[in-house]
């Protein structure tokens, strides 16, 4: 698939929003994800002689949180800006530029494969090529956007509702893995057993207003919002949606209902 009007590759359309500010995003954004890697690695039994692949790895902050539980670490992701930040992070682990829809290791090749928000229901066919690297009995974990409107900081997200409406449309199909019954049929569909669906904690954290529209800008979702209102309209509705949450010596604190979904590749599965 490729883009409408760029020719490339709908993947290497990626960088366009996600990478055009890595930096932030990998400094301001990115760690508030933290409880989101932590329990799910927790779950996965994520440990010593473990290799594990992150697929739409980012910046690789959970590349670098497996690892340091002794997980030997692999990941993939289309924002070559992203990469640089996750091999800057994690300078010794297999960090690639690609299509997660054409994962560029042999079958078999890891013993856990997790993804935080990467696949979408836009991208079910990611799935496949999850089962194909894992080993026989390897565990996938990967985690999805939950039920956002009765999230308590569900007005984290509003400013993304600025994009044009075919946006936020299509928003609402990419999120659309976290209704329930969704990733259990896509993951069973794919010949994954043992599939369960848990709520994983995730919280956004930030010390006021202006940090908090610095960093959602840095997210592809605010890039389709800014394209459509500009960068200025964008970071001055972000920051009178913060205003509204401001609470004395606390920080701004926006908690998200995200869920994740646990399986295993048959033990008898080829491995080619």
């Amino acid at each position: 698939m490729t883009g409408p009007s760029t020719g490339l590759p709908q993947w290497e359309m990626v960088d366009e929003g996600w990478g055009r500010k890595a930096v932030d995003f990998a400094a301001l954004s990115e760690p508030g994800n933290c409880r989101e890697y932590v329990a799910m690695h927790h779950r996965l039994g994520v440990d010593a002689g473990d290799r594990l692949l992150d697929v739409a790895c980012g910046s690789g902050l959970a590349i670098e949180l497996a690892r340091l539980r002794g997980a030997s670490c692999a990941g993939i992701d289309a924002s070559a800006r992203l990469v640089a930040v996750a091999r800057d992070r994690s300078p010794d682990c297999d960090i690639r530029v690609g299509d997660m829809n054409a994962l560029p290791w042999d079958p078999a090749s890891f013993d856990v494969v997790t993804s935080f928000r990467g696949i979408w229901g836009t991208t079910p066919d990611a799935v496949a090529e999850i089962r194909r690297v894992l080993r026989p009995g390897g565990r996938a974990g990967i985690t999805v956007w939950g039920h956002l409107k009765v999230s308590p900081g569900a007005w984290a997200l509003a400013p993304f509702r600025l994009a044009a409406a075919q946006k936020v449309d299509n928003q609402a199909v990419m999120v659309s893995l976290g209704r329930p019954g969704a990733g259990e049929r896509l993951l069973e569909a794919h010949g994954f057993l043992a599939v369960e669906r848990i709520d994983v904690p995730f919280a956004w954290e930030f010390a006021d207003p202006e940090l908090y529209a610095r960093a959602l800008a840095a997210t592809g979702p605010a890039y389709e919002a800014i394209q459509n209102v500009g960068e200025a309209e964008f970071q001055r509705a972000a920051v009178e949606q913060a205003h509204r949450q401001l609470r004395d010596g606390l920080p701004l604190r926006a908690e998200i209902r995200v869920v994740g979904y646990l399986a295993r590749k048959p033990e008898g599965a080829q491995r080619a």
